[in-house]
């Protein structure tokens, strides 16, 4: 096999893997969750309360991905994921119990963080390895199809299969998937060598790089997961008689899809926390755009100004952290996602509860708003303080 045609094979993998870990297992939950409402009578704040144990789950695979080293049980643990996705995307058609549902999404949480992390970090180690860009750009393309995909199916189902068939279907559809993200991702050698020999070198940031780094993406992890979660359910809700939350969504998916390039050659461009910077300014003009403006044409352009923008982040971010640690790219990206997870877990709920309370989504779109305006503002810092530290060690003795 020529090294491009493997090349090829190797990214096919990872895009698929996504669908099916994220797009599938996780974000299938979003155009569904006003279905649920109606049909097993699912309760606004309930529904909340799934999102947040979805991302209870993802938190712990995050916490399990920053802890490991060995590249062997990385890739048997993304295996896992896999099988992992399949049976809790069937387990939510089994049952109208809230309790297995919230074992499901837990589950379902898992296996996102193999595929966003473990994934992740196994493409970007071949990369490196194989002297190609290490950019994870066309990777992450797979989380925007994923959302596209799941919107696309419930769309078209939804008028002739209620929301337990439709779980059923995607498990059949998940099932498919798991081949070629199985078989076309080769094993990673446990060495610190590239294939031309060259050793892997890290270069660890200082103690206030990353705590600025952190902080920045536990912002842009409530700002991301407010809209993520919701954003079907605020459409429906803004204009309850065009019933178009789920194909907003879809517009979403399909935004995200062709981002992560984008967002790679512009970080080539401008530099990494430039992009970063931009990034988070249009994703936090995407987020509070439906406080303004409750008409149609405001929530397609908040789904593109989000959509572009929510999976670019996360490749930015998890690409620079992976560079920091290239021998073992996954450890460092699951100590930055640990943060990003952390807002997962609390937003949601929160928003849950804001929303039956208040009768609306505003209350929280507005918390993300200002989480995300913090968070540019501590991407702004880290360029200072990246240059200031480039600074000091251009002026010190030899």
């Amino acid at each position: 096999m020529t090294s491009s045609i493997e090349r090829i094979k190797v990214l096919t993998a990872g895009v698929i893997s996504l669908i099916l870990m994220l797009g599938v297992a996780r974000f299938a939950y979003t155009p569904l969750l006003p279905l649920m409402q109606q049909q097993a009578s699912l309760g606004i704040s309930e529904g909340g309360w799934l999102a947040s144990i979805n991302y209870m789950g993802y938190f712990t695979g995050v916490l399990i991905a920053a802890s490991i080293s060995n590249m062997m049980l990385k890739d048997r643990l993304y295996r896992l994921g896999i099988i992992v996705a399949i049976i809790s995307t069937l387990g939510m058609a089994l049952t109208t119990n809230f309790w297995v549902w919230s074992l499901m999404r837990y589950f379902a949480g898992l296996s996102s963080a193999a595929g966003i992390l473990l994934g992740s970090g196994l493409i970007l180690n071949w990369l490196i390895r194989h002297h190609y860009r290490s950019e994870l750009g066309i990777h992450f393309a797979g989380a925007g199809l994923g959302i596209a995909f799941c919107s696309y199916i419930v769309s078209v189902m939804t008028p002739e299969f209620d929301w337990r068939e439709q779980w059923f279907a995607l498990s059949i559809l998940s099932v498919l998937m798991a081949i070629p993200a199985w078989v076309w991702l080769p094993k990673p050698k446990d060495s610190h060598l590239m294939k031309s020999g060259e050793a892997l070198v890290d270069n660890p940031p200082s103690a206030a790089y990353l705590r600025l780094f952190i902080a920045a993406y536990l912002c842009a992890g409530v700002g991301y997961v407010i809209s993520a979660t919701f954003i079907v359910a605020i459409v429906n809700q803004q204009n309850p008689l065009a019933d178009e939350g789920t194909l907003v969504f879809m517009v979403l998916g399909l935004a995200a899809a062709p981002a992560c390039i984008v967002w790679d050659l512009i970080a080539r461009k401008m530099g990494d926390l430039n992009a970063l910077a931009l990034a988070f300014a249009i994703h936090t003009l995407g987020i509070v755009l439906p406080v303004f403006n409750t008409g149609s044409m405001a929530a397609y352009a908040s789904a593109i100004l989000f959509g572009g923008t929510f999976i670019g982040i996360v490749s930015l971010v998890l690409t620079m952290a992976g560079r920091l640690y290239p021998s073992a790219p996954s450890k460092m990206m699951g100590k930055m996602t640990i943060s990003y997870g952390m807002a997962q877990i609390i937003a949601p709920a929160i928003t849950g509860q804001l929303a039956e309370m208040g009768g609306s989504y505003r209350d929280g779109l507005i918390m993300a708003g200002c989480f995300m305006v913090l968070g540019t503002f501590l991407v702004l810092l880290l360029k200072i303080v990246e240059q200031r530290e480039s600074t000091q060690h251009q002026i010190k003795p030899s």
